[in-house]
């Protein structure tokens, strides 16, 4: 009985040893068979706003890193041209109006946002034993029960409006000056710190506290949405643009340098090919008077922020998987950014709601043969609303944000595009194939939120 009692001690301390021994050689890596997943949403961010989506003139090395590790869009849309909807949809994998928020939510306390019976993303993934995080904006509602921590995040850390000054943190439009930056639904105080390092120092802190167990951090950036604040350097580096590029480019290297820190702390933890990391832009870039009327670039295309040309809703996307998932490939087919849910709840090992409208992308992201899963989608939004079904596209009311051309308010009511045939949308083909309008009218028509009777 000694003799036993002895060896399985003996054994035991053997085995605790070794056990040991693999925990710190391999870096402190976790057991867990879970991915990490990290969504990165950059704020008014146009398509061609990275040198791998055509730029030229910026500096964009860890945005172009995640694509040479992994997987870029080339047809990939936002399901609004606007802030809180795109949000909304890509949290809970459904189209705006489904979200309950097909408009912009308050900046405003004390005012709701997305309904709570909405399941998101992040409840999904909670329920799944994840730790979730939320850093950078919010914008989907501004009650205590819309807030983050009532929408499935363990963690916040943010504002809850449109925008904010990032070194006051208050939020100026419409009213008195609100200041606006919480933590976990209490007010903060950070006077005179720059926002954007104080997001890279949360999300960090947030990768060192569940490194050993699978997390899910939505890294909501607020930039390049004015006020253009960027780095000093960055400035430094781009004064020799026009005015308003300069400012804007200024903004995207900003941001690009605290994506980089985030796949450092990733590295440091010995944790990134064990994370799904997920970028895009909500939707496209800004021509607004607070934003120096303009600097982003959408590019070919015609259209920017609150229109439904492409501008305004083809954003840059991409996945990354290290051992994973294919490298350094792109992906022509129409995907969604209601498509993200489904996508990682796949990757995941999750059984994903049954009534998102979203459609996972692992197929695509394996097999570049297979067809996309959207034959349809519409939109609708600022008194404009679009069809796509294939490579047919129908405006109804259009809106050119970009100025790139001129709308003839009688003979442009109706606006078709052949999107194989020119996606710069600069002619209408509506006379030419009144049978295709019929067909994409009737698709409008019969949607559930169509405005038209």
């Amino acid at each position: 009985m000694t003799f036993k009692l002895n060896q399985l001690l003996k054994y035991s301390t053997i085995q605790y040893l070794l056990f040991l021994s693999v925990f710190f050689v391999s870096g402190q890596k976790k057991v867990s068979g879970k991915p990490n997943v990290i969504l990165i949403l950059t704020d008014d961010q146009g398509w061609a706003d990275v040198n791998c989506y055509g730029s030229k003139d910026l500096y964009t090395p860890n945005m172009d890193k995640l694509a040479q590790e992994g997987i870029r869009f080339t047809q990939f849309y936002a399901a609004a041209s606007v802030c809180s909807p795109s949000r909304a949809s890509m949290l809970t994998g459904m189209n705006p109006h489904a979200a309950g928020l097909p408009g912009n939510a308050s900046s405003t306390k004390g005012e709701e946002g997305m309904p709570t019976d909405r399941f998101t993303l992040a409840e999904m993934m909670k329920q799944a034993g994840y730790a979730t995080g939320h850093v950078g904006k919010w914008h989907l509602g501004y009650t205590p029960e819309t807030m983050p921590n009532g929408q499935g995040f363990d963690y916040s850390y943010g504002h809850m409006g449109g925008c904010i000054d990032n070194y006051s943190h208050f939020f100026y439009w419409h009213g008195p000056n609100r200041h606006d930056l919480w933590e976990n639904g209490k007010e903060i105080w950070a006077d005179g710190k720059y926002f954007p390092d104080l997001m890279a120092t949360q999300a960090e802190a947030f990768i060192d506290q569940h490194s050993m167990e699978p997390f899910f951090l939505y890294y909501a950036v607020n930039l390049p949405h004015y006020p253009l604040q960027p780095d000093e350097k960055w400035r430094a580096h781009y004064k020799d643009l026009n005015s308003p590029r300069k400012e804007y480019a200024a903004f995207v290297s900003t941001i690009d340098e605290r994506i980089g820190k985030l796949l450092k702390k990733l590295d440091d933890h010995n944790l990134r090919e064990n994370t799904v990391i997920i970028f895009q832009s909500d939707h496209g870039y800004s021509k607004e008077e607070r934003t120096f009327g303009g600097g982003g670039s959408a590019g070919p295309f015609r259209g920017a922020k609150f229109s439904l040309f492409e501008g305004g809703i083809r954003v840059p996307a991409i996945i990354s998987w290290k051992g994973h998932l294919p490298e350094n490939v792109s992906r022509n087919q129409m995907a969604l950014n209601i498509d993200w849910f489904p996508t990682i709840a796949e990757l995941c090992g999750i059984q994903a709601p049954a009534n998102l409208e979203g459609r996972s992308l692992v197929p695509i992201l394996k097999n570049n043969t297979m067809p996309s899963e959207h034959q349809t989608f519409i939109w609708q939004n600022n008194g404009s609303w679009a069809v796509r079904k294939n490579d047919w596209k129908l405006i109804g009311d259009p809106w050119d944000s970009s100025d790139k051309g001129r709308l003839d308010p009688e003979k442009d009511k109706l606006f078709l595009i052949n999107m194989a045939m020119d996606s710069t949308e600069m002619t209408n083909l509506a006379t030419q194939y009144p049978e295709k309008v019929a067909e994409l009218m009737a698709e409008y028509t019969n949607w559930p939120y169509s405005k038209l009777e």
